[in-house]
């Protein structure tokens, strides 16, 4: 199983968003999500958010929200834990390029008009609608969502 963190970053009004439209071969290619990315070895799921967020951003993350677990299961690909994020305070400044895509800044209320992952907009749901925890699996058949629970 794979551990992974997913931080949406809040300013403004607006989320840090993550085009992913530079690696091929790209199980996110083509669909916007937050930031983050796989555990190191020996790493904690806090540990995990303050690097990966420094790596695609250039920001260091100051504060943060920790909602829950989102579990993926997949026909295709490894199952993955994925430890959910809202960045609150930063510092520093985005950097120019991100080798992941592009980064925007993105008002809240057009953040399901962009296309993602069909799952997302489960946990982003509740996450704009100011939910404490979170907590659900997403199963899907290849790219297809099938089951929520």
């Amino acid at each position: 199983m794979i551990n992974s963190t997913l931080c949406y970053i809040e300013q403004n009004g607006k989320y840090l968003m993550l085009f992913r439209n530079k690696k091929t071969h790209d199980v996110n290619g083509q669909k916007w999500v937050g930031v983050g990315g796989k555990f190191e070895p020996g790493e904690t799921a806090e540990q995990c958010l303050i690097r990966e967020v420094k790596e695609e951003t250039g920001l260091d993350l100051l504060s943060y929200h920790y909602y829950g677990v989102i579990n993926f299961i997949s026909d295709e690909w490894e199952d993955e834990r994925m430890h959910l994020f809202l960045g609150t305070a930063f510092s520093g400044n985005l950097i120019p390029d991100c080798p992941e895509g592009e980064l925007h800044w993105v008002p809240k209320e057009e953040i399901m008009d962009l296309p993602m992952w069909e799952g997302d907009p489960y946990f982003l749901k509740e996450m704009l609608r100011g939910a404490e925890q979170i907590s659900m699996t997403l199963r899907y058949e290849g790219e297809n969502l099938v089951e929520v629970f």
